[in-house]
């Protein structure tokens, strides 16, 4: 298990039996929560924070949705410590710094991730500066893929990233809620 410290979140990348033929001893704790920008679903491991997106079509929808991404763990309804952490976030504006993230993804990705949570909120950056920063610059595209795969929405702020055509760009949670986070940030 990778595990590493940007601006004070701990990030650790879940280990292979995590997610492999063991994966049934994976418990995750999930709760729908209300947030500034809609319902959220969030989901947490006792290792740390591994979901959070927003509710689109429904808390039955989305909970298939965090389902599918961990198809062999034992899933209960509960809200826990670390779901109120995160939620935190969306009354300071910010990362909570206490927080651990618990995530599924390549090395690739979490590379990706972790710069994301380096952009200041009410900033932006585009898929190509992420990919020289990861010095990559060719994969500006793979980038974009992780950027969309991206499962703590909000917290790994994602919706930071816009096209280098400019605009605010598509969002996979829709452009209309990306664009009112950012400008809720930037009134911040």
């Amino acid at each position: 298990m990778r595990s590493s410290h940007d601006g004070g979140m701990q990030i650790m990348k879940m280990t292979a039996k995590e997610l492999g033929n063991d994966a049934t001893s994976l418990v995750i704790e999930y709760s729908a929560q209300k947030s500034p920008f809609g319902d959220v679903l969030i989901a947490s491991t006792p290792k740390g924070l591994c979901y959070m997106g927003f509710v689109m079509k429904g808390e039955a929808d989305a909970l298939n949705d965090l389902k599918r991404r961990f198809v062999k763990a034992t899933f209960v309804s509960r809200q826990n410590e670390t779901q109120k952490k995160a939620l935190r976030a969306f009354q300071k504006g910010g990362l909570p710094a206490d927080i651990a993230l618990h995530l599924k993804g390549t090395d690739f990705q979490l590379s990706v991730w972790k710069v994301l949570l380096t952009i200041p909120a009410g900033k932006v950056t585009t898929y190509g500066d992420i990919a020289n920063t990861i010095k990559k610059p060719k994969a500006f595209r793979a980038v974009g893929t992780a950027v969309g795969q991206n499962p703590i929405s909000f917290l790994i702020p994602c919706h930071r990233v816009v096209p280098s055509s400019g605009g605010f760009g598509s969002y996979h949670w829709g452009a209309e809620r990306k664009q009112k986070i950012i400008e809720w940030e930037r009134a911040k």
